[in-house]
């Protein structure tokens, strides 16, 4: 398992970073048989520690955990906890899905866009009819980064699984049943709510 151990603005020591790849290892020994990824990161904001810990399992399967506490290393365990809590939840089902990685559907490649809302001008200044309508035809936010996205071809169930996992608000996929675009979200209220494009069936008359 390969794992990259930086902090922001702060010093780690050797025994922390030894700490840290001394226990991610054993948690992946436990549920995974293939290499992993994984990035931690540490750092400081006024009287507390936070950690960040980001492991890639497999084709598309992301955990994540964040955790913060006085200390560096109770910050870690706090996060590292986080992601045991989420393994256990799917123990069978996160260690068949790492071995079946290889027999997957690949995921479909998208453009993925970052906008930026236009701030609203304060004083407005007179203007046509003809003025007034070009503005309402402007776009009302300015793409300020692109990069490449995945939609995964997964089950409900899986959907579920990865959105809980990477610690995500939402998620898009294919569904593997009705091979229509799906969404899964985290909802206000602690459930998980689901979006189904497929179409519905006609009432009976």
């Amino acid at each position: 398992m390969h794992i990259q151990v930086s902090g922001k603005q702060i010093d780690l020591s050797d025994a922390l970073k030894h700490r840290v790849n001394t226990h991610l290892g054993n948690l992946a020994e436990r549920y995974f048989d293939t290499g992993l990824q994984a990035q931690v990161t540490f750092s400081k904001a006024r009287s507390f520690f936070t950690c960040d810990i980001n492991v890639k399992a497999g084709r598309g399967l992301i955990l994540r955990g964040e955790g913060e506490a006085a200390d560096a290393n109770a910050a870690f365990d706090d996060a590292a906890e986080h992601i045991a809590k989420r393994l256990r939840r799917y123990h069978k089902r996160v260690t068949s899905h790492a071995r079946a990685t290889s027999r997957q559907e690949l995921s479909e490649r998208v453009r993925s866009y970052v906008l930026q809302p236009v701030e609203e001008q304060e004083h407005s200044t007179p203007s046509t009819a003809a003025n007034q309508t070009e503005k309402e035809e402007e776009t009302f936010a300015t793409i300020i980064a692109e990069q490449p996205a995945d939609i995964p071809v997964l089950s409900v169930g899986e959907a579920v699984m990865r959105l809980d996992l990477a610690g995500q608000n939402f998620l898009l996929f294919r569904n593997t049943a009705s091979r229509q675009i799906s969404l899964v979200y985290r909802r206000d209220d602690g459930n998980i709510g689901w979006l189904d494009t497929a179409p519905l069936e006609a009432s009976p008359a």
